[in-house]
């Protein structure tokens, strides 16, 4: 990485630039009162007297257009209006700034660089960033992943607390395809309709917490922070609804027009955990290339030499595959209708043929958290190799293992026929009884 000059100064320090222009600026500093009688210092005012002009710019080593008109009036209103630039831009040099020409890498080169800076005053809420799906992204060598500067300017940043119309939240800048799904679903109008009453982004991931969506159990969790009677309500009218929450993703009875999938997830038997490919060594994605054959997608076969490959890579695991229901897309997930519309009919799970079954993926978590998939045939799901691997994934009546099925029927039918049988038994034999009683009773010895 380059060493950062803006506009020619060498990293002496701000400071300096600070006790050069105080003098010339503390009368002006003294009657300026901006944003609700906030009065910046001379330092700063003395920066603005020149960054305070609309398109201002320098051009980056690859020919980018890098900004640095700040408004004066923004900066007042900002909650950074208390600090000082010096306390970010500290290798400013005041002797050569704006006199000897910068250089600068590129657009992003500059915003990480500056995002160290952040850390200074927000050390709690970088140290959450750092363990977020975007902070890995970064460090995987990611180009478009968030950073501090991308999510908030520096120089307009307001309170948390003000209410962010939804077309001005960033989340949308990157995710832009999942926000227009959003603001057309039931929190997005809502949210129109009544404010800050409807959850927005950071609401459901978080604004320094976030990981990456397809982790755990993260979205039935986030759902039950506000729909906390969600459980109860369902247990009146779902059978076994306790295992409908685990085994299916919320979005796929409630976006009752997104398309569903089965999601064979890698997890540790023992801690119930997604196993999480190392950063840098991609195993999953080298062994299922290596285990599919000529056809796409891993058949019975298939599936089962890499899991037993998968095994011994990594010996001691114990590794299973977790079933679920849920639905294609991220910008799906987002569809989410109003309650009466949700999906309430059995038979679009539980009846042959069933559409959610026709698509399946094996799954297995990347080292950002972000899943990396690969296709199965829909026929594994009916595989007898399937039951030891897929633990507890089994629909009544749908296109999987159909002899659990015939099983079950037959055991319902013994606890039906059983009974009968003992009470036919009873009768048929109830005369012969009746004589041995009678004779054991003339007959005490």
């Amino acid at each position: 990485m380059k060493k950062l000059h803006l506009l020619g100064w060498p990293a002496v320090g701000m400071r300096k630039l600070g006790i050069l222009m105080a003098g010339l600026f503390v009368a002006l500093a003294a009657s300026t009162a901006l944003a609700e009688d906030v009065e910046l210092d001379a330092p700063e005012l003395a920066c603005l007297k020149c960054h305070d002009k609309d398109g201002l710019k320098m051009k980056t080593d690859k020919g980018e257009n890098l900004p640095l008109s700040v408004s004066t009036k923004a900066f007042a209103e900002s909650m950074h209006n208390t600090t000082s630039c010096e306390d970010c831009h500290d290798d400013l040099d005041a002797k050569t700034h704006g006199k000897v020409p910068s250089s600068v890498e590129s657009k992003r080169e500059f915003s990480l660089k500056m995002n160290a800076t952040c850390v200074s005053c927000h050390k709690k809420v970088v140290a959450k960033f750092d363990e977020t799906v975007h902070a890995k992204m970064i460090k995987g060598g990611s180009e478009k992943a968030a950073n501090c500067s991308d999510c908030h300017n520096s120089h307009t940043v307001k309170s948390v607390k003000l209410l962010t119309p939804i077309d001005q939240v960033p989340c949308a800048r990157c995710h832009e395809e999942v926000f227009k799904a959003y603001s057309k679903d039931v929190h997005g109008l809502e949210r129109v309709a009544n404010g800050k009453k409807a959850p927005l982004c950071a609401d459901c991931h978080s604004s320094h917490s976030i990981t990456a969506a397809s982790l755990g159990d993260s979205v039935k969790e986030t759902c039950i922070q506000c729909h906390k009677d969600s459980a109860g309500s369902h247990e009146k009218w779902l059978p076994n609804a306790a295992r409908h929450f685990q085994a299916v993703s919320c979005p796929v009875c409630h976006a009752p027009d997104a398309q569903r999938r089965v999601n064979l997830r890698l997890v540790d038997k023992v801690d119930g955990k997604q196993i999480m490919e190392k950063s840098g060594v991609p195993q999953f994605e080298r062994m299922v290339k290596a285990a599919d054959g000529v056809q796409p997608g891993l058949d019975e076969k298939e599936l089962k030499n890499f899991l037993k490959e998968f095994k011994l890579e990594n010996e001691g695991s114990k590794v299973i595959l977790n079933g679920r229901l849920e639905v294609r897309s991220g910008v799906q997930a987002h569809q989410l209708s109003v309650k009466d519309e949700a999906i309430k009919d059995c038979r679009v799970c539980h009846k042959a043929g069933a559409t959610p079954f026709q698509t399946v993926v094996l799954t297995v978590a990347g080292p950002d958290g972000r899943p990396i998939r690969h296709s199965v045939e829909k026929e594994v799901l009916g595989s007898l190799t399937a039951i030891g691997s897929m633990q507890g994934f089994y629909a009544i009546g749908s296109t999987r293992i159909k002899w659990l099925d015939y099983l079950l029927v037959l055991v319902l039918a013994g606890v039906v026929c059983v009974p009968i049988a003992h009470l036919t038994a009873n009768r048929l034999f109830k005369n012969k009884r009746d004589q041995l009683r009678a004779a054991q009773s003339k007959d005490p010895s």
